[in-house]
């Protein structure tokens, strides 16, 4: 009889103890990090954050087989008064990395794009500057071609 009525007498003090539903509490005397169930799980990956805009895919096809992360610039504007060569890249595929006047940002250029309005080319790069050829009409009214050579800046 005895037993039953301290089961009974527990039973009831379970009963009326205050319910926690709020599990953040449990962790209140046990820890130091304000909210640890914000933290990010140790054993995945953090998730990169995307700025600005790019593409989906985080590249640009150049060509074919070929893949950059660094788009392409507009070139229709490009003037060969206004380069200015600050370094080339010599391999399969040259590059030219020029500045033009008035901006900070480096343009990258490849053999055969066509620049500015009067569609000069872009022949060759060289180690030490680069060839850019342009097809005039003369005063007698004959197709000549204009190599401007642009040495390297130092």
């Amino acid at each position: 009889m005895k037993l039953i009525l301290i089961i009974l007498l527990l039973h009831v003090g379970v009963i009326a103890a205050p319910i926690k539903n709020d599990i953040k509490d449990i962790f209140k005397d046990k820890t130091k990090i304000d909210n640890p169930f914000e933290l990010r799980d140790p054993f995945k990956a953090p998730q990169a954050k995307s700025e600005g805009k790019t593409s989906k895919q985080g590249y640009f096809v150049s060509g074919q087989g070929s893949y950059t992360n660094i788009a392409e610039s507009s070139v229709q504007d490009i003037t060969p008064q206004d380069i200015k060569v600050i370094g080339v890249l010599i391999g399969k595929e040259r590059r030219a990395l020029v500045n033009l006047k008035g901006e900070k940002a480096v343009v990258i250029l490849k053999e055969g794009m066509k620049l500015g309005r009067d569609e000069a080319e872009l022949k060759a790069i060289l180690p030490g500057g680069i060839i850019l050829v342009e097809k005039i009409i003369n005063v007698y009214g004959q197709e000549e071609y204009l190599e401007t050579v642009i040495p390297i800046s130092k």
